[in-house]
């Protein structure tokens, strides 16, 4: 039997059994829509885990001194900076691209001090590569070309008793080994809803800290990308990019911590996914092992007249086939729109979870109170996928099992 007769054959069939054909469909479709929903959320949680390490420091990519990974030590700076981090700029798929340099020292105010992490920051890019400090609940952020301001987190400014344009005395332990000091006026206070993380804002021009530390340069070039799911294109080109002594780092390698709680979470999904089209997977093969028990006497005459075990199997494939087909095309129907509509408003966790505007903090990432599952052209492949795997593994067993049909027996009338 030609494939043309094949196709014809089988369409014909699931014409004939119509209301069977239907509620097939009907099954995948439901099933194969829950699945595309519950991995629209996997990949929203995935984006939106990934922007929030990304957006609170980590970013996405990060050139750093090489064996800064390992030693995680604020002494290490770039050489050659200014000139990566121009190129790194000029890159297609970078959002974001911006230097920093860290000291360890004392703030002090009157009676009071803190030991804190000085950040020297660009101010013309910071702000928009770190949203801890993009709106400010007092005063203002950092100037461009200005020296000797500071913008303090909530936390840490209460425990100095600082308030705008106070006067704090920064001092560390130099390149030398002398303590170096600067006076630094306070220009603007963060509050992000997280004690911790308003306890580690302390930003000051680079310049600060290089006078401060007695090294010139950034520690580090914190990049964002315009695109997550491109991170690995963008590595690639950037790559080359790279100066000598220094090493590019993912936001894997700079955060280990968030891929453990991704991959765990991820494994619930594919579990809930996995169980959801096993359960798909048992109503059609249920249905299609009916309807070849029911169509046994005409899979004996077929094979009575000559078709070969081969062609029985390839009618019930491509009935799974076409099944799987329409399926698809049902769940984009249903669950496209679905997904479309919960991207588009977003899902408010910050109600349930009585966190601020500014959002919530797990984990030491301040997290976007409303999430947004993901929606793109992907869930028109994943459904195609997902309704011809479910169909065609679910017409394997019927398939054999016409191709075994003894002619002699099916056809034999009981007396």
């Amino acid at each position: 039997m030609t494939g043309t007769v094949t196709m014809r054959y089988a369409l014909r069939s699931l014409r004939r059994n119509l209301r069977r054909s239907i509620l097939s469909v009907a099954g995948v479709a439901f099933g194969v829509g829950i699945g595309l929903i519950a991995l629209s959320w996997v990949r929203g949680e995935e984006t939106m885990s990934i922007n929030a390490a990304a957006a609170g420091g980590v970013g996405h990519l990060r050139i750093a001194p090489l064996g800064w990974n390992e030693r995680r030590d604020v002494e290490l700076r770039i050489d050659g900076w200014s000139d990566a981090l121009a190129r790194a700029r000029a890159l297609d798929g970078v959002a974001v691209a911006t230097p920093r340099a860290r000291v360890e020292g004392l703030l002090g105010l009157g009676t009071r001090s803190a030991h804190v992490e000085l950040t020297g920051v660009d101010p013309t890019t910071e702000q928009a590569a770190l949203r801890h400090v993009r709106a400010l609940s007092e005063g203002r952020y950092l100037a461009a070309g200005e020296h000797g301001e500071i913008v303090l987190g909530r936390t840490l400014a209460r425990r100095l008793g600082a308030a705008l344009d106070d006067e704090l005395v920064a001092t560390a332990v130099d390149a030398t080994g002398e303590m170096s000091n600067l006076l630094l006026t306070v220009v603007g206070i963060a509050e992000t809803g997280s004690e911790d993380i308003d306890a580690m804002i302390a930003h000051v021009a680079l310049a600060d800290v290089e006078t401060l530390s007695g090294r010139p340069g950034a520690g580090e070039i914190t990049i964002l990308a315009e695109d997550v799911y491109a991170l690995e294109a963008l590595a690639a080109r950037l790559g080359p990019l790279v100066p000598a002594g220094s090493e590019l780092l993912t936001w894997l390698e700079v955060a280990p911590e968030l891929r453990m709680n991704l991959e765990s979470d991820g494994a619930f999904f594919d579990l809930a996914v996995g169980i959801i089209l096993f359960v798909v997977l048992l109503g059609v093969a249920s249905a299609q092992l009916t309807g070849v028990l029911e169509r046994r006497k005409e899979f004996a005459v077929l094979a009575a007249l000559g078709m070969r075990a081969r062609a029985l199997v390839a009618v019930v494939v491509v009935e799974g086939l076409v099944l799987g087909g329409a399926s698809a095309l049902g769940a984009l129907a249903w669950a496209g729109p679905s997904v479309r509509k919960l991207n588009v408003d977003g899902v408010n966790l910050g109600a349930l979870m009585d966190s601020s505007e500014a959002g919530y903090s797990f984990g030491g990432l301040l997290f976007d109170p409303v999430f947004h599952p993901d929606f793109g052209a992907w869930l028109v492949p994943h459904a195609f996928a997902l309704a011809l795997t479910a169909t065609i593994l679910a017409s394997l067993y019927p398939a054999w099992f016409a191709s075994r049909t003894d002619p002699a027996n099916a056809l034999r009338v009981d007396r």
